[in-house]
């Protein structure tokens, strides 16, 4: 019996081997699962609707939809604070866009401590002066920021380039110029690392802006992650204003763009609400990438 053992122990070792090897390479593969949500500033004018009354809906979102990588907009310092309790597996990078600390909106990144680990971040402002703190670009209403962050995948060693931001709602050159210089900002900041670029862009996808971003003959350009996607959930609109807007008017201004082979699993515009309560007056757009 005993030499029976003895023979058997390198067929064992071989199998527990190979069964390690799997959940590695199952381990490795394992998607990333990427969040753009614009969260709504604290407006305290939004009766019902207001931050204080959405706050544990908007971190239970992401906590229950696994988002490794998020990206917000209009989230004010309190809400940073609200949020960073409510989640507390996660870290965040980005500043108030008005003073280059708490003051104003945050176009914030947030990300799984536990997937990944920060190698770099950083922040610059929409304008003809994009290290300038709190420049206001062009013919925009507002100062507007992007953040970036190169993410180093906990599972398989590779880093992302990952930026997020929230282009202006009034200024045309304002951005048609921000996109251009996102853009040179990618190129500059992420090179050949796989690119993510999540935001409120303010514009429809047949939009000169969207199409500037898209565009093939240049090399910067990226691609939204909706037409390329192995599955497509929900619904083409990601702005309803709290379910005022009919829905043959709502707008898909909120988008998820990607560079450098990422593969697109999975696509999702997350329109739901609790009765009548609603996460933002955005819904947020999901994707799974690989």
């Amino acid at each position: 019996m005993k030499k029976i053992y003895l023979m058997l122990l390198p067929f064992l070792a071989a199998a527990c081997s190979s069964q390690g090897g799997q959940q590695t390479a199952v381990q490795i593969d394992a998607p990333v699962n990427v969040m753009t949500f614009n969260v709504r500033y604290d407006n305290p004018n939004d009766s019902l609707n207001n931050w204080n009354y959405r706050k544990d809906r908007v971190a239970n979102a992401i906590r229950f939809y696994d988002a490794d990588i998020v990206g917000t907009q209009e989230v004010l310092h309190n809400q940073m604070e609200d949020l960073r309790q409510r989640l507390p597996g996660y870290e965040s990078i980005g500043v108030g866009r008005e003073d280059g600390k708490e003051v104003g909106e945050y176009s914030a990144l947030w990300y799984r401590k536990d997937r990944f680990t920060e190698k770099e971040s950083g922040w610059f402002w929409l304008s003809e002066t994009p290290e300038v703190v709190g420049s206001k670009g062009w013919d925009g209403a507002c100062e507007r920021i992007a953040t970036w962050a190169k993410l180093q995948d906990r599972l398989t060693g590779k880093e992302l380039f990952v930026m997020n931001t929230h282009l202006d709602h009034v200024g045309v050159a304002a951005r048609r110029e921000g996109v251009k210089l996102l853009l040179d900002k990618i190129q500059e900041l992420g090179g050949s690392h796989p690119v993510i670029l999540t935001g409120d862009f303010n514009a429809e996808p047949e939009s000169n802006v969207i199409r500037q971003v898209t565009d093939t003959t240049n090399p910067e350009h990226l691609t939204d992650a909706r037409t390329v996607a192995d599955l497509v959930y929900g619904p083409n609109w990601t702005f309803h204003d709290f379910g005022s807007i009919p829905y043959g008017h709502r707008e898909r201004i909120d988008y998820i763009f990607v560079k450098n082979g990422l593969e697109v699993l999975k696509y999702g515009i997350l329109a739901e609400t609790e009765g009548d309560a609603y996460l933002s007056d955005h819904a947020p757009v999901l994707v799974s990438v690989k």
